[in-house]
């Protein structure tokens, strides 16, 4: 059984820029995974106009950054997890999450829904609104 993508964009707050909101299976794990006050990846940065995001699943292999709590990564530590295509499926494993957080399980994705929902949040570019820059 393949999990379920779903990809966000929260409106930018006082002190983040717009960014993204991760759930599989309906679960938000970015925000679990980083605490209050900590912060998803950048929607500018994650759903660049270009399209070549690094949410992007390829048959190489790469870490990707999803967030960092408060006190920032460099303090606890970053939520990242390795992502690789394998043929009809992605996979997002061996987490590394901020210290004293758990460890989320590997998911995997069939990989024509994942990138449809890549693919619609990066069409998707009302957040821009929002941009200060």
């Amino acid at each position: 059984m393949f999990h379920r993508l779903e990809v966000s964009v929260l409106p930018p707050g006082f002190r983040w820029a717009a960014q993204l909101q991760v759930r599989i299976n309906g679960e938000e794990v970015v925000a679990e995974a980083v605490g209050e006050g900590g912060r998803g990846p950048f929607a500018k940065e994650a759903l660049p106009a270009d399209g070549h995001g690094p949410l992007w699943a390829t048959g190489e292999g790469r870490r990707v950054v999803l967030g960092e709590p408060e006190c920032t990564g460099g303090c606890c530590g970053y939520l990242s997890v390795f992502v690789q295509r394998h043929g009809g499926m992605v996979e997002w494993s061996d987490w590394q999450v901020p210290v004293d957080k758990v460890r989320p399980p590997a998911f995997h994705f069939d990989a024509a829904q994942y990138d449809a929902e890549l693919i619609r949040a990066l069409t998707d570019r009302r957040w821009q609104v929002y941009r200060s820059d």
